[in-house]
């Protein structure tokens, strides 16, 4: 017997060819033949598209699905497989008496309450097989993690690890660990050479503190395991790759003959050549055995920002060291005429890179305000409140934050979307060393939303800009992903593979507004979003979605290299 049948649906099976009206069959957790056989659930797929589950490469769920196993608001929004570990932050290995330090680098870097971390994780793992089997039988989707290179460092080298190289002897310790949490299932490597990221107390983080050598020995452990990947987060990433980062990334791959991943290409039509600069070190790494890969989202992101929070805001040109000083001095800086008109120069330049685009400051909306001076001005544009008061739209945002202490949320504008972008978007995403993903789930939880991704995109692919076929954007949200890092019988509708399955409603699938609700562990808030025209979602054969609502059931599994990837070479 049948665990499950869908019957009369449209199949569109992850692998770009044509949909196809037909049946499928579930049993033990994998896709089969439908045939005759009798099945325990039979669903009516007639007007309904089935497609594989989403594969989300770039999240920062390490923490989250402790206390949402779940993973939301990805899981209602079709997503089935979640790969966390990114830009070099994981949860393992570690030391009891550093997590306190992990927690705090984690709220300032990636923007998850320390609350939460405090009370909605157990903390009661050292190594990374550890950490795996802490998450095992306990996830509603399936779960694979890299070993992240702030993690090694700062379990090998201690409080020093932010600000010097590692010895030979460390070396030779980091390499024996990434090995170590590699054979314990880890997917791969990842790390941060970046200007970016700092930890709590304002310095480093930990894998910015490593050299190139180290780096080049680390990837190539990586290529000593099977079924492993590589990612990460560098500074090229927002401003164009500088030659020496195109030959770092190149050599990255080659030496550990391994695809490597970096997120995120953000599209700005004003500057297009960034792009090709970019995508510089695509194409230098297949000239040398290797290859790189781009991470670029296919929607607009739901991101809000603050003056009192870690946000972008922080990675602007000049800026981190104002929104990094105390709320007092931080208050006091941003209150003088020259500190305001080096920002504003410093947000709206060349050397901004991607994060120029939040330079619009008279287009933000105004989110929640605190203080009664500001009553009344939620829901307003900035540009509007600054010509009542004739005064410049960047002094009257600032004025308003300070009245607030600098709680106030701020919405920016959405200067990317208009025609010109978006016929931008749609010639990168022909081009075969660029992925669709980098939702940052989990991360950043009271700023942005990208978990909704996968719905939005089907939306604008079935009935809003319809830039791709349906086929063409399933593939890209699916076994392209798969492919990338080698998942076994994932991200593809064909016998035997793994019942990861969504089935939507091409005409109402899509995603709500995205809205703060305070659900965390120790109350803090987040965003989220619901989805539209989510019939069901299937992880191994088990509903965890139906109707948009999560069914409480955790069929997920905690991928481990080896057993559930298979090596997926450079070349």
């Amino acid at each position: 017997m049948l665990d499950e049948r869908i019957v009369g649906a449209t199949i569109v099976d992850g692998t770009g060819g044509p949909a196809r009206r037909g049946d499928l069959g579930i049993r033990d957790g994998r896709v089969v033949p439908a045939g005759d056989e009798p099945a325990r659930v039979t669903i009516d797929g007639d007007g309904l598209v089935a497609c594989p589950g989403v594969i989300d490469l770039h999240t920062h769920y390490d923490a989250q699905l402790f206390w949402d196993p779940a993973a939301s608001p990805s899981n209602v929004h079709g997503v089935t497989t979640v790969i966390g570990g990114n830009c070099s932050f994981a949860l393992a290995p570690i030391h009891a008496a550093d997590a306190d330090y992990t927690r705090r680098m984690m709220a300032k870097v990636e923007g998850m309450p320390l609350a939460a971390l405090e009370q909605g994780v157990p903390w009661r793992w050292e190594s990374v097989g550890q950490f795996l089997d802490a998450l095992d039988g306990r996830v509603g989707v399936n779960a694979g993690f890299l070993v992240g290179h702030s993690a090694l460092r700062r379990y090998v080298l201690g409080a020093e690890a932010n600000e010097r190289v590692a010895t030979a002897t460390e070396l030779e310790a980091l390499a024996a660990l990434l090995g170590e949490g590699l054979a314990a299932g880890g997917l791969g490597f990842s790390t941060d050479i970046s200007t970016y990221h700092s930890d709590s107390e304002g310095r480093p983080v930990p894998a910015r503190g490593a050299d190139d050598h180290e780096v080049l020995a680390l990837c190539a452990e990586t290529g000593r395991h099977p079924g492993t990947t590589l990612a990460g987060i560098f500074t090229g990433g927002s401003e164009g790759f500088s030659q020496a980062e195109i030959e770092l990334l190149s050599a990255m791959s080659v030496v550990a003959d391994r695809p490597l991943n970096w997120n995120v290409l953000t599209v700005d039509a004003r500057n297009p050549e960034r792009i090709d600069r970019q995508l510089a070190v695509s194409r230098r790494a297949r000239q040398l055995g290797g290859r790189v890969v781009a991470l670029t989202m296919p929607v607009i992101v739901p991101m809000n920002m603050s003056f009192l929070n870690y946000c972008a805001f922080n990675l602007m040109p000049g800026w981190g060291p104002i929104l990094n000083a105390p709320v007092p001095e931080r208050i006091e800086r941003l209150r003088d005429e020259a500190t305001r008109r080096m920002m504003v120069a410093r947000a709206d330049s060349e050397e901004a890179g991607m994060f120029r685009r939040l330079a619009d400051f008279g287009g933000y909306v105004i989110g929640d305000t605190y203080s009664e001076v500001n009553r009344g001005l939620q829901g307003r544009v900035v540009r509007d409140i600054a010509a009542e008061r004739d005064a410049d739209a960047f002094d009257t945002l600032v004025d308003i934050v300070i009245a607030d202490d600098l709680r106030t949320v701020l919405w920016p504008s959405a200067p990317d979307d208009d025609d010109a972008h978006w016929a931008l978007r749609a010639e990168l995403w022909k081009d075969p060393d660029v992925l669709l993903g980098g939702s940052d789930a989990g991360a950043h939880l009271d700023r942005m939303c990208g978990g909704s991704y996968p719905t939005q995109f089907l939306a604008d692919v079935l009935r809003g800009r319809q830039l791709v076929s349906l086929e063409r954007a399933v593939h890209q949200l699916t076994q392209a992903p798969a492919r990338l890092i080698g998942l076994r019988d994932r991200g593809v509708i064909t016998d035997g593979a793994h019942a990861d399955l969504l089935l939507f409603d091409p005409a109402t699938v899509g995603a709500g507004p995205a809205t703060l609700v305070d659900d965390l562990p120790g109350g803090s808030v987040r965003m989220t979003a619901a989805s539209t025209g989510v019939v069901r979602v299937l992880v191994n054969g088990v509903a965890t979605v139906v109707d948009g609502r999560p069914t409480g059931e955790v069929p997920g599994t905690v991928l481990r290299s080896g057993r559930d990837t298979e090596t997926v070479t450079a070349r």
